[in-house]
């Protein structure tokens, strides 16, 4: 489970909308999304990230990707940001 680089990242956006914000503004660098969050929630997070060639990591649990971001619950995306 490659969650590499995420839990000492220093600038990373947790949670779809600021990652969605990070992506429009060309921040973004690498995106994890769980695999089990609800497709229509991520949907659009995914067509952005490949229409702008940025990189996607699977994560396979909502709870691992919030753990991995230092957060209590789960969470559907995140994103490492450039400083």
């Amino acid at each position: 489970m490659p969650i590499s680089g995420l839990e000492s990242a220093r600038k990373k956006t947790v949670g779809t909308k600021q990652t969605l914000k990070a992506l429009e503004k060309g921040l973004a660098k690498k995106v994890f999304v769980a695999s089990d969050a609800e497709q229509h929630v991520v949907k659009p997070l995914l067509q952005k990230c490949q229409e702008k060639g940025i990189p996607v990591v699977m994560i396979d649990t909502m709870k691992n990707l919030g753990k991995a971001c230092g957060i209590e619950v789960g969470c559907a995306s995140a994103a490492l940001v450039e400083e």
